[in-house]
């Protein structure tokens, strides 16, 4: 009996491997990701999402069944990914060398991925884009003020609400600010970045 093997097409390459359910989702992300990141959450259509990924608008719905719910995923996704940094890093104490270390990671994931930081940093001019952006955003502030009431250096703090809001602001206003400047001066090294935050942020 004769096996009738895989033959390649009329280009002679192999057929494309189809793509599985979540591995689509993330190429959807990832396109999504670099088209709201580079043009604004106006700028990039679910049509040209769909092309960036490689797949036809129809496909695109039957993952996401709007651009808004596309948005929220997007921004849950590289959230998750800022909050798993300082969770690893910073829970029940502060020092020098963890904040460094934890900034620098931080720092590190901007470099890697500029458009998802001009995705997180930049709240959409339109409003149910922007309501999204801002409920998502509110769910990391309880871990990082979490993280501004730990011991530092083995003394504990402990803030009126109002000073750790003003911690909070200073922190996500030279930590964002700075994001967003960095990725249009991208050649200036991270270790510059780092230390202008340090110095930004030091006591």
């Amino acid at each position: 009996m004769m096996v009738q093997m895989p033959t390649a097409n009329s280009k002679g390459t192999q057929p494309r491997r189809r793509l599985s359910a979540p591995e689509r989702r993330a190429r959807i992300e990832d396109a999504a990701t670099t088209l709201i990141g580079q043009r604004g959450y106006s700028g990039a259509s679910m049509d040209a999402i769909a092309f960036a990924a490689g797949i036809t608008a129809p496909v695109l719905y039957e993952h996401f069944s709007s651009k808004p719910a596309l948005y929220e995923a997007v921004l849950r996704c590289h959230f998750a990914n800022l909050r798993a940094i300082w969770s690893t890093r910073i829970v029940d104490r502060l020092s020098e060398s963890s904040v460094t270390d934890s900034l620098d990671a931080w720092f590190s994931y901007v470099e890697e991925n500029p458009d998802a930081a001009r995705l997180l940093f930049r709240e959409p001019a339109v409003a149910e884009a922007s309501a999204i952006h801002r409920a998502v955003s509110e769910e990391s502030r309880t871990l990082v003020l979490r993280v501004l009431t730990a011991t530092v250096d083995g003394k504990r703090l402990a803030p009126t609400p109002e000073d750790l809001e003003m911690r909070w602001v200073v922190l996500r206003g030279v930590l964002q600010g700075l994001a967003l400047w960095w990725v249009d001066h991208p050649q200036v090294s991270r270790q510059r970045v780092l230390a202008a935050a340090l110095n930004a942020l030091a006591p």
